[in-house]
């Protein structure tokens, strides 16, 4: 089932095989998406890290994508991954 975060999830899994990290900045993920983040994404460092069992979609497009949240620095608007 396609999702609203699903253009995110093909980007990282269109990255090479050999690229183990990449930093985002919230504007290129937006880019990316071609719409806004929730204001909390920009607020609380939460939102990038939530638990894998729960029910967020936003999450899901990089762990099926095989990345996880390594760093979120709200305060410079950007988000480290790295290949899980």
């Amino acid at each position: 089932m396609a999702g609203k975060y699903t253009p995110l999830e093909h980007y990282l899994r269109d990255l090479p095989a050999s690229q183990r990290e990449i930093v985002l900045s919230f504007e290129r993920i937006e880019g990316i998406l071609k719409f806004k983040l929730p204001a909390s994404a920009y607020e609380d460092e939460r939102w990038w890290m939530h638990e894998k069992e729960a029910n967020h979609i936003n999450m899901r497009a990089w762990t099926n994508a095989g990345w996880k949240v390594e760093n979120v620095e709200v305060n410079r608007k950007q988000v480290k991954l790295i290949r899980a």
